[in-house]
């Protein structure tokens, strides 16, 4: 790769896996053992991790990379849902740090499709205890104390560290989470838990110390009214449904992050200026394209009525990440929107 070439939005090739429940189709991923490929352009062929290495503040901005380093600091996928996915759980950053020296697992899940057995199982119905969580699990009866949601189409929640959850029945499922692979399996359901999906080391016993044994009262939100509809907002990720009718200017102007773009439906083309010409990106159904942050302003047009767009920032990190840097004391981005200041919407 040459160095004084000017980086590119470039799509992301995807890494299907296949379990009895489903499948999990990584659409970007910085994972060592999994690790996505640039599909075009002269970036081609070279994974996100080589990317990083080379280009790295370029790729992600300064203050994200001061934060995350070579890391790069969200990953995305699809989870196709056909049958019962196993139990899982995820630590904060704080666990994860000190245990694994990995980032945590700050997730959303956004529900794209949802048959009518459709089921989200997130956190407990009541509050609860280790003892009865570690029993109910090995006899494979933990869903009797589950929270059970029957999702539709559009919705999203967040799960937060130490919340147990799972999915069942025919659905797709767009996970944005922190670029990690720590997933603790707490129940299989009595099927087969492949390798390939939870290391063997991650499991029931090493993650009852971090789950959150009270009662869940979170719940499925609903998308609210806007042609950028904000989702979450969380110091890990930014995360926006664009409702791309019209063409949109994004503006890189006091916007330090790369800019991630997952086409949930129709289609799009990012225009930019490159070298005094406009050059043209698309962005296809189901795809997902990284936006380098030393990208300029760039319009956002869709191809196709009805596009429907995820998109993927960082907030603000003006200190490194306490858990990348344990010498440096945690602290919050200022109160900002991260969403409004990048739109210039028509009036």
């Amino acid at each position: 790769m040459e160095d004084e070439k000017k980086l590119y939005p470039f799509r992301i090739c995807t890494i299907l896996d296949e379990y009895g429940w489903g499948q999990d189709e990584f659409k970007l991923a910085d994972l060592g053992y999994r690790d996505t490929l640039v599909r075009d352009g002269w970036l081609a062929g070279n994974s996100v991790s080589e990317v990083m290495d080379t280009y790295m503040d370029r790729v992600v901005g300064d203050n994200v990379f001061g934060s995350y380093g070579r890391q790069f600091p969200v990953q995305l996928k699809y989870i196709h849902v056909t049958g019962r996915m196993p139990l899982r759980v995820h630590p904060d950053d704080e666990t994860a740090s000190q245990r694994y020296d990995l980032l945590g697992r700050e997730k959303l899940w956004y529900v794209a499709k949802a048959g009518r057995d459709a089921r989200l199982m997130i956190g407990f119905s009541e509050d609860t205890d280790a003892e009865a969580v570690y029993s109910k699990c090995l006899d494979n009866s933990i869903g009797d104390i589950l929270n059970t949601f029957t999702p539709k189409a559009g919705e999203y929640i967040r799960i937060e560290p130490g919340v147990p959850h799972a999915a069942s029945g025919e659905m797709l499922i767009i996970e944005v989470s922190e670029s990690s692979p720590l997933d603790f399996c707490m129940c299989g359901w009595g099927a087969e838990v492949s390798e390939e999906e939870f290391d063997p080391s991650l499991g029931l016993v090493d993650a009852l110390d971090f789950i959150n044994y009270r009662r869940y009262d979170g719940a499925v939100s609903e998308e609210k009214a806007g042609v950028v509809r904000k989702i979450l907002s969380i110091p890990q990720f930014t995360v926006a449904k664009v409702y791309a009718d019209d063409p949109l200017k994004i503006s890189s102007e006091d916007f330090d992050s790369f800019t991630l773009y997952n086409c949930i439906c129709g289609g799009a083309a990012i225009q930019m200026d490159i070298l005094g010409q406009t050059a043209v990106f698309e962005l296809n159904e189901g795809e997902t394209m990284l936006v380098p942050a030393e990208c300029p302003d760039f319009m956002l047009v869709p191809t196709q009525k009805g596009t429907r767009i995820l998109e993927v920032t960082l907030p603000d990190c003006d200190e490194p990440d306490p858990y990348i840097n344990p010498d440096v004391p945690a602290s919050l981005p200022e109160e900002e929107d991260p969403i409004e200041k990048r739109f210039n919407f028509p009036s």
